[in-house]
């Protein structure tokens, strides 16, 4: 697995729109935020772009993806927001020319679906992060949030460190044991989806992450069972599971009716005895972690230290 260069103050981001619209009030303050980084931008034109509730036809934002990727005056690549439709583009992506020129690439949630191709068919580490016109921009953004982005994006390589959650957040166990692989995953309805196509998420020996927002338990209990019957839990050699925001009961006002998000975890994951921690901070929620996705990390459930090594 490749490490793409670090960026480094003066660098140029290209942003991208590879699923749902940009607010068109957000994209001056998303380029404002990148740039009080330090970086230049080149901004696409995919983020101000709208095909319904896509950044534009499919073909744009492939072809935009592909250049961004080739063009040598592109330093790295912010995916601008999430949403839905970058699995969409994935047969329209020049793979060759991306795996050919590996570059920080940053995002998450609908991003998912690229994170998994560049991972496995491109062979290069990619980083689920915050985004620009989501998490950039919000005044709940914060310094743990911001540190770990820095970090991630200006030093690719070469160390040991530890994934630690943000302070006064604790990480539990639910599956004892300890596990060392390859991390990958991201959203779990984009992982779901990757299911069956060409495209399917091998999780087999590695560490396979996972988080979610606004589905309903029963959805995050049809998708794990799904993962699970496709052998992709039992696979794994450790599995981490992040923040589940807004994943409540389809009828809290009947709590007999529903199960915990907790139980559910304890009746699908559980049995097949991956080791796993809960409760990372990172996913739809703020503070949140940056992951090096296609790195290897290690944990131990003892501890619950999560280690990246260099």
């Amino acid at each position: 697995m490749r490490i793409p260069k670090s960026l480094k103050k003066g660098d140029t981001i290209g942003l991208i729109g590879a699923s749902s619209p940009t607010p068109p009030e957000n994209l001056q303050k998303a380029i404002e935020a990148v740039e009080n980084l330090g970086f230049n931008v080149v901004v696409g034109e995919t983020c101000s772009a709208r095909h319904g509730y896509l950044a534009g036809l499919d073909e744009l934002r492939a072809r935009e993806v592909n250049e961004m990727f080739g063009n040598p005056n592109i330093d790295g690549i912010f995916c601008i927001r999430g949403g839905y439709g970058a699995h969409r583009i994935v047969p329209l992506l020049d793979l060759e020319l991306i795996k050919a020129n590996p570059k920080v690439f940053a995002g998450y949630s609908d991003v998912t679906a690229l994170h998994i191709v560049f991972n496995q068919l491109c062979d290069f580490v990619t980083f689920h992060s915050p985004m620009p016109s989501t998490e950039f921009i919000k005044p709940g953004m914060d310094e743990y949030t911001w540190n770990s982005f820095i970090d991630q994006v200006t030093d690719t390589e070469g160390k040991d460190y530890l994934l630690e959650n943000a302070e006064g957040t604790e990480v539990n166990t639910l599956v004892a044991g300890e596990a060392t692989g390859q991390i990958v995953g991201g959203n779990l309805t984009l992982v779901t989806a990757s299911l069956g196509t060409p495209y399917e998420i091998d999780t087999k020996g590695k560490i396979l992450f996972l988080e979610d927002i606004d589905e309903y338990e029963r959805s995050v209990d049809r998708m794990l069972t799904q993962l699970k019957l496709a052998g992709k839990l039992d696979d794994a050699a450790g599995i981490l599971l992040g923040a589940w925001t807004n994943c409540n009961p389809a009828n809290p006002e009947k709590p007999e009716q529903s199960l915990r998000l907790q139980t559910i975890f304890e009746e699908i994951i559980a049995p097949t005895g991956t080791p796993a921690l809960m409760d990372v901070t990172c996913g739809h929620v703020l503070p949140t972690l940056t992951l090096p996705l296609g790195k290897t990390v290690t944990f131990n459930t003892e501890t619950k230290k999560i280690k990246v090594l260099g």
